[in-house]
């Protein structure tokens, strides 16, 4: 597997540095003012607008050609079928695979979609027994409140999409708990009625410290406050790949939902971890969700490299993050219902690909991934907008919008899009001139995407989520990386707890290093 920097597809990118750097968007659509025709396209009720990113047809066509010499459409078409692209730990990345219609297999073959098939049905059984009151907790009342303990990809996923889903919610008030401060769980336990709520634990290896912790103070709490000794198999419901530790924390396995050891914590929102979206919004529309992924699967798969919109957010990213030193990107939805976005990319971005060595580990001679931040449009306005517009920094943005507004809100979306859209304006045209003052001016040429959505349902959603997803793995594909292990997570958690007695008052075994060593006595007193 050749190295990035020694392709020569990379190499004429390289060669064509400066020029780049050199220039003006405004020069470009001066030059070509149907601009937008050529750098735009759209598929499952998303707009891409690119137009606005710093390249030509001859800048185009060379990052085209890089991802034919990173041999993109293969490790595409691996990642679809089984095969184990991720490496390190001999998996396959079959997220898609969770998404595929009831009637279509897809490229994972029968073996795969069967277990698929079975745990969606499952889960929609469930799920309508526990909306329909049907189920109840362990004295007979309906499930009214349901507590989501789990963290990284066992509640980034669910919390965004019942936030962005809010409107649609007509099941269970679902209140979600990821630290360990404990903050989050005492705001859950204060609204909720112990004897209508359930407690789902969510955690592959059911081993995860701060999932686990939150589980055991959680149902501490059903058996102080119901009096069943039935409640914790009645009340707590594990979502899981390690079905002898259900066993041995006193819960139903058969009640358990199962989690597979080929998808990704990141990837899984698809998955059984999802029982949260499923009861919040009910089964037609996590199908619905689950559709118009599969949307975006097909249209990565298939559409030409030229006019897929996946491939080319992951190439833009390489071209700014790695070859133009544009180190961090900001992700701004236009709408508060989006607002958990950037936070769910941080993780399914910078956990992905935050690697310094690529597949065969060997030490990676450019840049991987940067930053990802952002905040909601408007407030980011007044927030960090600043920075973008006259900062030293280019930081390039991707603008997300929504055209229809929610059904029954308030405010107004003309307001809100003309912010959206004027920002993506000023970034690019800037300001200045000889009649304008040094602090008032602004260099603009900063790069940006606009995302619109034609209305925030549950098929647009999962297209937007797949789509950042599959940009994920393009990214990844070019950089020769693996994007689904996550070794480095691991480091802290085992440090934490070898820590821990220590903070407690044991003598540590081996000697420590004297900032840690301070830090401790401080903590003790």
């Amino acid at each position: 597997m050749p190295s990035l920097e020694t392709l020569p597809a990379w190499q004429t990118l390289v060669d064509r540095r400066e020029a780049i750097r050199a220039t003006r968007l405004v020069d470009l659509f001066d030059a070509d003012p149907t601009r937008f025709d050529q750098f735009s396209l759209e598929t499952e009720g998303l707009l891409l607008d690119y137009s606005k990113q710093p390249v030509d047809t001859a800048t185009w066509q060379a990052l085209l050609a890089l991802a034919e010499a990173c041999d993109l459409p293969a490790q595409r078409e691996a990642m679809f079928n089984g095969t184990a692209v991720n490496s390190t730990e001999d998996r396959a990345a079959l997220h898609t695979a969770l998404r595929q219609p009831a009637a279509e297999p897809g490229p994972a073959g029968e073996a795969i979609h069967r277990e698929v098939m079975d745990t969606r049905t499952r889960m929609a059984e469930l799920a309508e027994r526990i909306r329909s009151g049907e189920y109840t907790g362990a004295t007979g009342k309906p499930i009214r409140h349901v507590i989501n303990i789990g963290i990284g990809g066992s509640d980034l996923g669910p919390r965004l999409v019942l936030e962005a889903l809010a409107p649609m919610v007509d099941g269970p008030a679902v209140h979600f708990v990821a630290n360990v401060d404990g903050v989050e769980l005492e705001r859950a336990l204060a609204v909720c009625d112990p004897e209508t709520t359930l407690v789902l634990v969510v955690s592959k290896s059911f081993g995860t410290v701060e999932t686990m912790a939150n589980a055991h103070e959680a149902m501490a709490w059903l058996r102080r406050r119901v009096p069943s000794d039935a409640v914790i198999e009645r009340q707590v419901l594990a979502i899981t790949a390690n079905l002898e530790r259900v066993r041995a924390l006193g819960l139903d396995p058969a009640l358990a939902l199962p989690m597979r050891d080929w998808v990704g914590g990141r990837y899984s929102l698809w998955s059984a971890v999802g029982f949260a979206i499923q009861l919040g919004i009910g089964s037609d529309c996590f199908e619905a969700l689950l559709a118009g992924a599969h949307g975006m699967d097909q249209h990565f798969r298939r559409a030409p490299l030229d006019a897929n919109m996946p491939v080319i957010l992951g190439l833009l990213s390489v071209f700014n993050g790695t070859l133009l030193g544009r180190r961090s990107q900001a992700v701004v939805p236009y709408t508060e219902r989006l607002g958990r976005l950037s936070a769910y990319l941080q993780q399914l971005v910078m956990e992905s690909n935050g690697k310094s060595v690529d597949r065969l580990g060997n030490p990676v001679a450019v840049p991987t991934a940067g930053a990802i931040w952002g905040q909601t449009g408007t407030p980011g306005q007044h927030a960090f907008f600043q920075a973008l517009h006259q900062g030293t920094d280019v930081v390039p943005v991707d603008f997300i919008g929504v055209i229809r507004p929610v059904a029954g809100e308030r405010g107004d979306p003309l307001e809100l899009t003309a912010h959206l859209f004027a920002q993506s304006q000023a970034l690019m045209q800037g300001r200045g001139g000889a009649d304008v003052p040094a602090a008032r001016a602004c260099p603009g040429n900063r790069p940006s995407n606009t995302v619109l959505i034609d209305a925030l349902t549950p098929e647009r959603l999962g297209a937007l989520i797949a789509l950042y997803e599959h940009r994920t793995f393009v990214e990844a594909a070019v950089w020769g990386i693996n994007p689904f292990d996550q070794f480095g997570v691991e480091l802290g958690k085992g440090l934490a707890a070898d820590l821990k007695p220590l903070l407690g008052g044991a003598p540590p075994e081996t000697p420590l290093d004297g900032s840690t060593a301070g830090l401790i006595a401080r903590y003790r007193g």
